[in-house]
């Protein structure tokens, strides 16, 4: 076997696992969860985790981290699709509601399993919330500054609004009554009156 073909199948292999551990840990939780369960999960014997994985907690910061820096990118993304406050809000807010619905499972492990987390690797994940909630509240401040917002504490507008898309990864199921879609159009326009939108 090739080298290349040997990369591609521990590719395969580590993307199991992170897979395996996502359910996992959004069924059992971090604590409740062991390397055997994901294992398993993933139709693999205990040992292989530790091949392609260090540890448990590696795997959580893992999808945590992933799951972190695709919220900043389309976050960032969003605040540089238009120069007005309104409209870049609206998206920035649809875009991260709609991720959360679509991505519950791992925005449950994301949100909710923190403090797991080494203080190492949670220091970077703080960071990037940091980071997320930071881009927003500039946003907001920017629509005040501009005259289109109205609200007397930005920061705390940008909580509520990050606190929409976050909190769907716990109650949010694809069986439900509404669509990721259908819940970002709508929390974008209850945005826009959390901000007092002109």
């Amino acid at each position: 076997m090739t080298d290349t073909a040997e990369h591609s199948r521990a590719d395969v292999t580590r993307a199991r696992l992170l897979k395996a551990a996502v359910s996992a840990f959004a069924e059992r939780g971090f604590h409740g969860t062991t390397t055997r369960d994901i294992a398993a999960a993933a139709g693999l014997s205990p040992a292989a985790l530790y091949v392609h994985h260090k540890s448990k907690e590696e795997l959580l910061y893992l999808i945590s981290r992933s799951g972190h820096d695709q919220v900043l990118r389309l976050v960032q993304d969003a605040i540089a699709s238009s120069d007005e406050p309104a409209t870049a809000l609206r998206r920035a807010v649809h875009d991260f509601v709609a991720f959360h619905a679509r991505q519950h499972t791992s925005t449950r492990v994301v949100n909710y399993e923190l403090p797991a987390l080494s203080p190492e690797h949670l220091a970077e994940i703080h960071d990037l919330r940091h980071r997320i909630e930071q881009a927003i509240r500039q946003l907001v401040e920017a629509g005040v500054a501009a005259g289109v917002f109205d609200t007397p504490d930005p920061r705390m507008a940008a909580a509520a609004l990050l606190s929409l898309g976050v909190d769907l990864g716990r109650w949010y199921r694809d069986d439900g009554g509404w669509s990721p879609e259908h819940i970002a159009t709508r929390y974008a326009e209850m945005a826009l009156r959390i901000v007092g939108a002109a």
